[in-house]
């Protein structure tokens, strides 16, 4: 009896262990595949969720797949602590280990990461000096030109921000002159004072679908539905 409890636990050790591995061959290929496509410095980290592995990959689906890439530049744009979630993904295992990851197949994806303030300021007026979160949007301070007035004017300045085709566009929605200045209409604001930062879409082809200022940036959501490899730019 003790003998087959030993067996049964080396054959348990062994089933775990081969598991692993072949967990870690897949996240690595998938890895070595967004990185090569997406001209990333580093392999990105890829989870492959759900236990045991190897019973996912016998059926070829997998629930979840994430993926953290840190940092990802694209049309001037560089942003920080990227965040892939593929969904529902099927794949043959043997494709997987062979380093084939064309037939890999997700129902959805979503993306998640942060455009920083630095990166926001270069598209921004060159009056701006600070750059912070409000809950209407995005609180610019700084120094303004203002139609029909020979000087600069000191105020803070809230933007809504939109995702369009050409990517984040940020517009003026209200306006505080500084202590002492003068009032200052956001109608002669909102015209020269809007600006776009060029990110249409994250890897994957993901699209954004939502934008929130933060302490550290803009928090940029996108989502995908139907993510062929094959097909990745």
């Amino acid at each position: 009896m003790r003998a087959l409890v030993v067996l049964i636990v080396v054959a348990a050790i062994a089933l775990i262990a081969g598991d692993r591995i072949a967990v870690v061959v897949a996240q690595n290929e998938i890895g070595r595949r967004i990185a090569a496509e997406y001209a990333l410095d580093r392999d990105p980290a890829v989870d492959i969720g759900g236990f045991p592995f190897l019973t996912q990959a016998a059926d070829g689906r997998y629930e979840t797949i994430d993926v953290r890439a840190g940092e990802w530049s694209a049309q001037d744009v560089t942003v920080r602590d990227l965040r892939l979630t593929l969904t529902d993904v099927t794949a043959p295992l043997a494709d997987l280990i062979a380093g084939d990851t064309s037939t890999l197949v997700a129902a959805g994806a979503t993306a998640e990461a942060v455009v920083p303030y630095d990166t926001v300021r270069r598209f921004a007026d060159d009056g701006v000096r600070d750059l912070s979160e409000s809950p209407d949007g995005l609180r610019v301070t700084g120094t303004f030109p203002v139609e029909g007035l020979p000087f600069p004017v000191p105020a803070t300045i809230v933007f809504a921000m939109a995702p369009t085709a050409d990517g984040i566009e940020l517009t003026p929605t209200s306006v505080q002159a500084a202590i002492g200045g003068p009032a200052v209409p956001i109608s002669v604001l909102s015209s020269t004072l809007a600006f776009t930062i060029p990110l249409q879409d994250l890897p994957l082809g993901a699209e954004i679908t939502a934008i929130r200022a933060a302490a550290d940036g803009l928090h940029v959501s996108a989502a995908a539905a139907d993510v062929h490899f094959a097909d990745l730019p």
